[in-house]
C-alpha cells in the first residue's frame, strides 16, 4: 500500500496529541506538515503543544505553522473545561528545540499542496477556519487535494450543544465553506468518535509502565474526561481524533453512507451538522423548500475494539497482559 500524504490541521488538544502520535507512527501515513488553529487552546499553546508532541513521537522534521487565532465570525471560545488551560490536561511535556515555520499556516498548506507530486489528503481535527481560508483564497488547489477528512459534526446528538459538535460549532461558517468546496469529504463525527475507548485498566497500566512514551499515552488517555449528567468527571479513555486517522488506514472497520449534509448557521441549532438519512423523498424536497445540501461520506458506526487494537499496535503499546 503506498503511503498517504496528509496535512494535519490541529488545535492540540489531548486527543489531537494522540492523533499526531498515531499519524507519525503509522507506516502508511506521510505527514507533510501540520497547521495549527485556535480551538481547544489558544493558538500559541496549540503550536507549542504540537511541537512538544512531535518530540515525544520522535518525529522527523515536520513543518508546523500557526494559522487562525479565532473563527471567521464568532469570538474565540475556550475548551479548557475538557483540555485544561494548557490544552494537554495534566500532562506536562518539556520544551524542545523545534520551532514553527516563519510563514502562516495558510501559506504552508498552499506550498505543500502545490509541491506534492501526489494529491494530498487534508485531515482536519479542529475548527476548520484554516481550511476555509485556504480554499477561499486558493480555490485552484482543489485539483491536488484527494479529499478532506474531518473530525467533527454528528448525525445524532452534539456535545458543545444538544445538537452541535464542538469543532463545527466553534466555526460553523468555516465548516460550511469547506463542505461546499467541491472536494470529496469524509465526516468522522461523534457517532463513531464516542465509541472508540481504551479500557481504563489498560490506560492505567500504560501510565504506570516503564516506557516514558507509554506513560505519556496513558496519561493522555486518562485525561479524556466526559461530563456526566451530575456534572462529575468520568473516565472515558477515548482515542478521539486519532480515530479519524484510523479511518484513513482501515476504512473497512467503519459503516459509512454517502448522505446529504448541511451546517446550520442560525438559532440554537447553529453549528449542527444536519445529516439527511431518510430513505424516501420528503415533502421539503417535493415542494422545493429543502435548500442546498452537500454530499459527504458519513461514518455512522465503527468496530471499536478493532480501532483500539490498531491504535495501540501502531504506537507499539499493545494492551498489557
Amino acid at each position: 500500500m503506498p503511503t498517504i500524504p496528509i496535512i494535519l490541521d490541529v488545535d492540540t488538544g489531548v486527543d489531537d496529541a494522540l492523533a499526531i502520535l498515531f499519524a507519525v507512527a503509522h507506516p502508511d501515513i506521510e505527514v507533510l506538515g501540520i497547521s495549527c488553529v485556535a480551538g481547544n487552546a489558544s493558538l500559541e499553546r496549540v503550536v507549542e503543544n504540537t511541537l512538544r508532541v512531535l518530540d515525544v513521537a520522535g518525529a522527523p522534521a515536520i513543518p508546523v505553522a500557526a494559522g487562525a487565532r479565532r473563527p471567521l465570525i464568532s469570538p474565540a471560545r475556550s475548551a479548557s473545561h475538557v483540555h485544561g488551560e494548557g490544552g494537554l490536561g495534566t500532562v506536562h511535556l518539556p520544551p524542545g528545540e523545534r520551532t514553527p515555520e516563519p510563514v502562516n499556516a495558510i501559506e504552508l498548506m498552499r506550498r505543500l499542496i502545490t509541491d506534492s507530486p501526489r494529491p494530498v489528503t487534508l485531515v482536519a481535527l479542529a475548527p476548520q477556519t484554516n481550511l476555509a481560508l485556504l480554499l477561499r483564497q486558493y480555490p485552484d488547489l482543489a485539483e491536488n487535494i484527494e479529499r478532506i477528512v474531518f473530525m467533527g459534526g454528528s448525525a445524532s446528538t452534539g456535545n458543545a450543544t444538544a445538537v452541535a459538535e464542538f469543532n463545527v460549532w466553534h466555526d460553523p461558517e468555516a465548516a460550511a465553506i469547506v463542505l461546499d468546496a467541491g472536494i470529496p469529504t469524509f465526516m468522522y463525527g461523534l457517532d463513531v468518535f464516542n465509541q472508540v475507548s481504551v479500557d481504563r485498566e489498560v490506560a492505567a497500566a500504560l501510565e504506570a509502565g516503564d516506557s516514558a512514551y507509554g506513560r505519556v499515552v496513558g496519561a493522555l488517555l486518562a485525561n479524556r474526561v466526559a461530563r456526566s449528567e451530575s456534572g462529575s468527571a468520568e473516565y472515558s479513555g477515548l482515542i478521539g481524533d486519532a480515530g479519524a486517522l484510523c479511518a484513513l488506514v482501515d476504512p473497512e472497520a467503519l459503516a459509512t453512507r454517502l448522505l446529504p449534509v448541511r451546517v446550520e448557521l442560525t438559532g440554537y441549532g447553529r453549528g449542527q451538522t444536519i445529516v439527511d438519512q431518510r430513505r424516501r423523498v420528503g415533502e421539503d424536497i417535493v415542494h422545493g423548500t429543502a435548500g442546498t445540501w452537500e454530499i459527504a461520506e458519513v461514518a455512522l458506526d465503527v468496530d471499536a475494539p478493532r480501532y483500539v487494537r490498531l491504535f495501540l499496535d501502531t504506537l507499539g503499546l499493545s494492551a498489557p497482559g
